[in-house]
């Protein structure tokens, strides 16, 4: 039993270790450039030639759609150490703005996203792109996951109290428009290199976002698509492999204490925790929950066993 427990504290003390190193590798910021927009007044055309792989996605691009203080890669204020950089690309416009895909693809997401209101993301396979749409009205119609043509209206902008504000801080009404190299299930839900991505540390180009104004106005795929950022296995999923770390430690030990002390309840607890925990980890996106959902079977089905079979043994024997 003490070896045991050993053995957990190690695994534990290994995890959080890896926990440490990986964590100071990962959120190293950098210098970005300032990209203004590029000009959009001749986009009006792409919007109805079927021949151009990519379309602006609103219908309006005067002036008054963009705003220079959120350019693309644009900072925060405050200091070096906790500036932020600009991902995407806002346009302004009224609530209740359509907006529409601007390639075709498959929507991978629609939903709501704390600060973004309703977010809606398409891959475009063809491309090897995702585009990332946010500040939509999750009161208005939107788009639910599937295909999606170039031009197919998808949602509409939504009001300051709905798209990411509230009646105590509004938010102007805009799209949060993000185009990045590669498709959403290859980036984690957690990190500076989450698929959702607003205001990160690091310069965005190394990250794989693109300048949306400029993807759109020059009209080119390259060769077997845009080529996402070369990053190592734990440079993109140090927290999914973290966590899934410890949760795996925690139930390895867990099984070991609650069957060496006969304690079938505590598995059968353990193992509900982990299915539910898995289930809210599935529901944002992270993989390690197919990690939880395997630890939590295994550990309701031997707590569910054990109990059984006390059961059973305690019945054989006041039965003598």
């Amino acid at each position: 039993m003490r070896r045991s427990i050993q053995v957990v504290l190690i695994w534990m003390g290994t995890g959080i270790t890896l926990m440490v190193l990986l964590a100071g590798c990962a959120s190293s910021a950098g210098v970005c450039d300032v990209h203004p927009y590029a000009d959009l007044s001749g986009v009006a055309e792409f919007i109805e030639d079927d021949g151009v792989p990519f379309r602006f996605p609103l219908a309006e691009t005067n002036s008054a759609a963009t705003s220079s203080y959120t350019l693309f890669c644009s900072g925060s204020s405050g200091p070096p150490s906790k500036r932020k950089y600009h991902a995407a690309e806002d346009y302004f416009q009224p609530a209740g703005t359509p907006v529409y895909a601007m390639a075709d693809g498959v929507v991978s997401f629609s939903g709501l996203m704390g600060g973004y209101g309703w977010l809606i993301i398409i891959d475009h396979p063809q491309a090897n792109l995702y585009s990332l749409y946010g500040h939509l009205s999750p009161s208005r119609w939107r788009m639910d996951l599937g295909d999606v043509q170039k031009g197919a209206l998808i949602a509409y902008l939504g009001d300051e109290d709905e798209n990411g504000g509230s009646s105590e801080n509004p938010l102007e009404p805009h799209l949060h428009l993000g185009v990045r190299a590669g498709q959403r299930v290859g980036y984690p839900s957690q990190s500076a290199w989450r698929w959702q991505a607003g205001w990160i540390k690091p310069c965005p180009v190394d990250l794989g976002w693109l300048q949306p104004s400029v993807i759109i106005t020059q009209q080119e795929i390259p060769i077997g698509g845009f080529p996402k950022p070369a990053a190592g296995l734990f440079t993109l999923w140090w927290i999914e492999i973290l966590f899934g770390s410890l949760y795996l430690i925690a139930g390895v030990g867990t099984y070991i204490y609650a069957t060496q002390r006969n304690k079938s309840v505590l598995l059968i607890v353990s193992g509900s925790v982990f299915l539910t925990a898995g289930y809210f980890f599935y529901a944002d996106g992270w993989k390690m929950s197919m990690i939880l959902f395997p630890m939590g079977v295994g550990l309701l089905g031997f707590g569910l066993r054990n109990f059984y079979r006390s059961a059973r043994g305690l019945k054989i024997e006041q039965s003598k």
